[in-house]
Formats: C-alpha cells, structure tokens, sequence
C-alpha cells in the first residue's frame, strides 16, 4: 500500500493540472502579466494570507487527543508564517501603490468563498481538511511562485523589494513540502485521509476561481 502523500497526490492530480493551466498561471511564468495584474495578484494573496495565522489557530483547536502530534506540527507552522501579509503590503508598496488601501478593502468574491470554507471545513467537517489547503496553496507556491517572480521583476522592471512574498515563499514552501509529506505519511485513519482529499480537492477549485477572479489587464 502507498504512503498516504503519494495516494493523496495521485487522488487529486486531474484537479491540480486544471489549476496549473489557468491563463494567469501560465502566463505569470511567462512574464507576460501587467503591472495591474501582479497588484491585483497581490492585493487577493493579502487577504487570504491574514487568515493563515487564525485558521491554523483553530485548526489545532479543534483537533481531538489522537492528533496531539498534529497539534504540536501546527506549531511550527504558526511560527512559521508570522506576518507574511505584511510582506504582501510591503509588495503592493514597492510597486507604487497605496498597501492601506488593501488592508482596508474588501477581497474578491472567490477570495472570501475560499476563506470561508476554510474556516467551515475545520467546524462543520473534520479539522485535518485544513491540510488540503495547505497542500494547495503551499504546492502550488512551489510550482509556480519562484519561477513568476523572476520572470515577472524582469518584464515590469520591478524592485526586488516588490517580490518578497513570492520570492521566500518559492523556498519556504519546498521546506514546508517536505515537512507536509511526512506529516501526511503519519496519518493512519482512514477517515482523516478520505476529509484531507476531499478538501484538497474543493481548495484546488476554490483557488483557482480566485486566480479566475484576477483580471489579466
């Protein structure tokens, strides 16, 4: 029988290839996205990233005694992503634009549904579905983040300053990977893994209508 991160990844593949091939993805590796679109990029990332933080939080809150070793993997992560939202702002500054704005503005649509969900999964369903997050959002970091930061500073002629977010969280994330496969190969339950795919699968979607919600002028 396969390691759990190895069957997880396999289970959702058809969903993570229909994210990677939403035109802002493709094209951000190209380099080919306006300066409005990497702001508006930004500004969305802004307002998921505010929740990491509260929604590890109540993830290990409502985790059972079983998954103590989760808890404390939690952590970790917490420490982990202190501040990075206002990394993002620092972006949206270094690119020439008003972060108070962001800060005090309302998110897409997509962006708000995806958020929501995540802080419903872990209530209504099984906490550890915050893991299927994670797997989206950090594996598609590794995927594509680093590889659109350089393109992109290149193509727009940005700052170095302006690529702190996906810039660090190119590396970080293929450290946190590695550390989610391990955590993942430690689950035993079959329930856990079943609500793990299910959400990973629901992010997948869910983050890509964010990317959809992005214009791409």
């Amino acid at each position: 029988m396969s390691a759990f991160f190895d069957q997880l990844m396999s289970d959702t593949e058809k969903e993570r290839q229909q994210l990677l091939e939403i035109p802002l993805l493709t094209r951000s590796t190209q380099g080919n996205i306006s300066l409005n679109t990497y702001v508006s990029f930004l500004t969305q990332a802004y307002h998921h990233v505010k929740h990491t933080i509260p929604l590890l939080m109540a993830c290990g809150g409502q985790l059972p005694e079983r998954l103590e070793w989760l808890r404390v993997a939690l952590g970790e992560y917490i420490e982990e992503e202190m501040g990075h939202q206002e990394w993002v702002l620092n972006d949206i500054n270094a690119c020439g634009r008003d972060a108070e704005l962001v800060r005090h503005g309302q998110p897409n649509i997509a962006t708000e549904l995806m958020v929501s969900y995540a802080y419903d999964t872990i209530q209504r369903n099984n906490p550890i579905s915050f893991f299927g997050m994670v797997l989206v959002l950090e594996g598609t970091s590794v995927r594509v983040a680093s590889t659109a930061a350089e393109v992109i500073k290149k193509s727009l002629n940005l700052p170095d300053k302006a690529f702190s977010y996906l810039s660090s969280h190119g590396a970080l994330d293929i450290e946190h990977i590695d550390f989610f496969e391990t955590l993942m190969n430690r689950i035993d339950n079959d329930e856990d893994k079943l609500a793990v795919t299910h959400a990973a699968k629901v992010f997948y979607t869910l983050y890509g209508n964010v990317f959809r919600s992005i214009p791409l002028n």
